[in-house]
């Protein structure tokens, strides 16, 4: 869709928010209100915004060529499933905080927005204001010289009532995703202007709750500590009324803004900053404008689309995402989730039910000979802390086409095997994909701790069996029989399918398969050692293997074992997170940092800039291409790794072009 400098929007819900946006449209310059969605439309719906057509349904308005742009005022937990579905129609989206119920779902609208090509932007009303653009000139002048704490408040009261949306945990109700979130935002937008960029994180966010009767916060406090010591207080509440002002505070001043998230009003007028230095003195600073402020909102967003980029200080979805990332900290500080967020719920993010893309273009092996489709590329979930993060990297692996999914005993204290199993049940895939468990790792790597780790492991994912299952280390003073002994009689009662060494030694594997075949046993059919474009210096871990080596190779490709190779792309190596110069990373700068390893990692961006692509896509691409079967561990810790990762399928090497990865020789080198 061609952007247009007037948009014609279609606004999906019918609330008070979504009128205060219809009323403020009509006085902006680069838009019109054409659409309004409701689920119980009436005949007085038009008449109330303006004319505007009237469709009966979410659904209905997104499929209506005549709109533009899409303003979602649905109450919080709809905001992802319709954001994302509007994307997918080609429509760009301006969605009212929060962006998601939390950061996991916020991600899967940005991959949306991503994947679809279209502008969305989370509709904070004060970042397009130009009272909030002059308090940011004024911090990032110096006046008040180091910024040092922040105070933002904002609570108000409604009368309880279970059923309302203010206190209804099914409608996303509490204090903190209602207007705690503006608090963070704009901490986030001060502290990051303080050091010179966009927005900041915080390194650590304490807080205190009250949970009403219904379970929701009804008020909350968090303070958040961001780099270089700046604190900032919030201040949240749905029934308590505060001040709802911001105070910043300097080595040299204070700030003070009586009316931070309305600014000069909705409907326009003179806003003030008061500004008062060390010594007493003050100056009050006023900001003035006839536009309405959703108006102006509008205007921003269409500009935005117009330009193919959210200008800052409008919420860029990196900077939305970050937000709500520490809006998750908060509630978790005090024991507050939502029903959405908990295993059960069987449909993704988009309220869909999972399937499969039919025009995936993951690649399937059948070396393992298991009766399911093996993807080349395995997904593990070390970095995936919360349910919801898990579900929603996972569900995007499997419609990818993604099959193998990738846990340990000892991954997480546990919690990788639980939320994969809440995942498995919550979907009802179990037998469409592939599950590798490992176990013994030391100082538990003994013939007699197999048994009761598997079935351990075997609880917590929720099935009785899994596909492929490795140890996780070997003791070369057991005797190699004893876990052979251990392992066949596993297989015989039907809880592993194959079995395998994890940082094993080539020659501990010809030996188990050499006492295999004696005793008339299953043997060792696969190997989970490091396997990467660049080859590691010094283990990260005791007890670490690598099989990238030149005899390696030669006995992977004589007998054609599977390798599941982890740290596939040398953990970062060769994005912007290492370099020559570059050694915040200690672990990285000790596994991975040779002059062998940077001439690689040269090559990868040079082929990589030369197609097109990032050179981790490269560098992942290359495994797939060797001349015996890989199977590429990763381990994405948000929906745009995974993405990154995933588009090494699209990028297309030959043999020639891995060995001049590896070696820099040219001859009969090219690419397809």
């Amino acid at each position: 869709m061609t952007a247009s400098p007037s948009l014609r929007w279609g606004i999906l819900g019918t609330g008070a928010i979504a009128r205060q946006f219809a009323d403020a449209l009509v006085t902006s310059t680069h838009g019109r209100l054409v659409a309004v969605a409701s689920r119980q439309p009436t005949s007085e719906l038009a008449q109330a915004f303006g004319g505007a057509i009237v469709h009966a349904g979410y659904g209905a308005l997104l499929a209506d060529s005549a709109v533009d742009a899409v303003y979602i005022a649905t109450p919080h937990p709809t905001h992802a499933e319709w954001a994302i579905r509007a994307c997918e129609a080609g429509k760009h989206v301006l969605c009212e905080k929060p962006l998601g119920m939390n950061a996991a779902e916020a991600m899967a609208v940005a991959d949306a927005a991503a994947r679809a090509g279209v502008v969305v932007m989370e509709a904070f009303m004060y970042r397009g204001h130009p009272q909030t653009r002059r308090l940011l000139e004024l911090i990032a002048s110096g006046v008040i010289g180091d910024v040092t704490m922040i105070q933002a408040a904002y609570g108000y009261h409604t009368d309880f009532a279970a059923d309302k949306r203010h206190f209804d945990p099914a409608l996303g109700g509490g204090a903190i995703l209602d207007v705690g979130c503006y608090g963070v935002s704009m901490c986030r937008l001060i502290a990051g202007v303080a050091a010179g960029k966009p927005f900041a994180e915080p390194v650590e966010i304490q807080a205190q709750g009250h949970l009403g009767s219904t379970g929701v916060d009804e008020r909350s406090t968090a303070v958040l500590r961001f780099p270089g010591g700046l604190l900032a207080q919030v201040a949240a509440s749905i029934t308590t009324v505060q001040d709802n002002g911001l105070r910043i505070y300097g080595t040299k001043g204070r700030i003070e803004v009586r009316s931070p998230w309305f600014c000069s009003g909705k409907t326009g007028g003179v806003g003030t900053i008061t500004l008062t230095s060390r010594a007493g003195a003050v100056e009050v600073i006023e900001v003035e404008t006839t536009e309405w402020l959703y108006a102006l909102e509008a205007d921003l967003f269409a500009k935005a689309v117009a330009a193919g980029v959210i200008p800052w200080p409008a919420p860029s979805l990196p900077d939305s995402i970050g937000t709500m990332q520490a809006l998750d900290t908060w509630r978790q500080a005090i024991g507050l989730d939502y029903p959405c967020e908990r295993p059960g719920r069987p449909q993704t993010v988009a309220g869909r039910p999972l399937r499969r893309a039919p025009d995936t273009d993951m690649p399937y092996d059948d070396h393992l000979g298991l009766g399911k489709l093996a993807s080349r590329i395995v997904t593990g979930g070390m970095a995936l802390k919360t349910y919801p993060l898990a579900a929603t990297v996972y569900d995007a692996f499997f419609e990818a086409g993604g099959t193998m999914f990738d846990t340990a005993y000892v991954y997480g204290q546990g919690n990788v095997d639980r939320l994969l199993g809440q995942w498995l049940r919550s979907r009802g895939v179990r037998e469409e994909v592939v599950i590798i468990g490992k176990g013994a790792h030391t100082p538990h790597c003994t013939p007699d701790a197999i048994r009761p780790q598997l079935f351990e492991t075997l609880d917590r994912l929720g099935t009785d069996y899994v596909d492929l299952y490795f140890m996780h280390r070997d003791d070369p003073s057991v005797p190699v029989g004893e876990f052979v002994d251990v392992l066949d009689a596993l297989v015989r009662e039907g809880r592993i399918r194959k079995f395998g060494g994890s940082n094993w030694t080539i020659a501990r594997m010809d030996e188990a398969n050499a006492y295999a075949a004696r005793h008339g046993k299953r043997g060792f059919e696969l190997l989970s050692n490091n396997f990467s474009l660049a080859e590691i210096v010094e283990p990260m871990w005791e007890g670490c293997i690598a099989s990238s080596d030149d005899d390696s190779v030669d006995w992977l490709r004589h007998t054609q074992i599977p390798l599941f190779a982890w740290s596939s792309q040398a953990r970062g190596f060769f994005t912007d997170r290492a370099g020559r110069d570059k050694f915040d990373d200690p672990v990285m700068a000790k596994c991975w940092y040779s002059e062998t390893n940077f001439q690689r990692r040269d090559r990868v961006h040079a082929l990589a800039a030369k197609l097109g692509v990032t050179p981790a896509q490269v560098a992942l691409a290359c495994l797939l291409v060797q001349p015996h079967p890989i199977f590429p561990i990763i381990g994405p810790a948000t929906l745009a790794e995974l993405r990154d990762s995933l588009g090494a399928l699209r990028t297309r090497l030959t043999p020639e072009d891995a060995v001049w990865l590896k070696t820099g020789h040219t001859e009969e080198r090219h690419h397809g």
